[in-house]
């Protein structure tokens, strides 16, 4: 009996349920940046930064919907990363038991995604920004064509990219922006219009690189 080729999108989606369900996402590597003199500036003192948690929520592959991850574009007037793609998320309060919680109440906050709506595949290691943060990363599965609202006060926009595109280590390319009066490293992908940098490429490449890492 004749199968049709899997789709690029259908492989990308196995390779990270194949990885999540591996030895390799129990002891998960902290994410660095792409320069390693900022990579080294991020980890002073990294014991006191303040903690914050994003998602990763992809939605589940199908025969008619290709799998797909949410960005929000972060509202203009924001003092930090204004206009800039993100993923939902933000900073641990006090009433939050855990870093999965932190990640799952910001994403209601952001974009009206319930926790009841997301199925956690696990974790990623944590990631530390210059300025001051550290964030952990989750991923989670959720159906496609659920209804987002943007929070006016945090989210300009909310898209999907393509998950084979964003698992993909091929797509991302290594440019230089000034940080600190100095011209570093950085890594951006294209989608559409959308141009995906900073810390969200450097988290959305750590994963594609992990997956890949993992993929038969």
């Amino acid at each position: 009996m004749f199968k049709p080729k899997p789709t690029a999108s259908a492989i990308a989606y196995e390779g990270l349920l194949s990885f999540f369900a591996g030895p390799h996402s129990k002891d998960p590597i902290p994410i660095t940046h792409p320069d390693e003199l900022v990579n080294q500036e991020a980890m002073r003192d990294v014991a006191t930064y303040r903690q914050a948690a994003v998602l990763i929520a992809v939605t589940r592959n199908s025969e008619t919907s290709g799998s797909k991850i949410v960005l929000t574009v972060r509202a203009a007037h924001l003092k930090s990363h204004g206009g800039q793609i993100s993923l939902p998320g933000g900073t641990k309060e006090d009433q939050d038991p855990d870093f999965q919680t932190t990640a799952l109440r910001e994403s209601e906050e952001e974009i009206g995604l319930l926790a009841h709506q997301v199925q956690i595949l696990g974790k990623l290691g944590d990631m530390a920004l210059p300025s001051g943060f550290r964030i952990t990363p989750f991923v989670g599965l959720i159906d496609s064509g659920l209804n987002f609202v943007a929070s006016p006060e945090e989210v300009a926009d909310i898209f999907h990219a393509p998950l084979e595109l964003l698992l993909d280590p091929s797509a991302y390319t290594k440019t230089t922006m000034e940080f600190n009066g100095e011209n570093s490293a950085i890594l951006e992908v294209m989608f559409e219009e959308y141009r995906i940098w900073g810390a969200t490429a450097a988290i959305l490449y750590h994963l594609a690189k992990q997956v890949r890492r993992t993929t038969p």
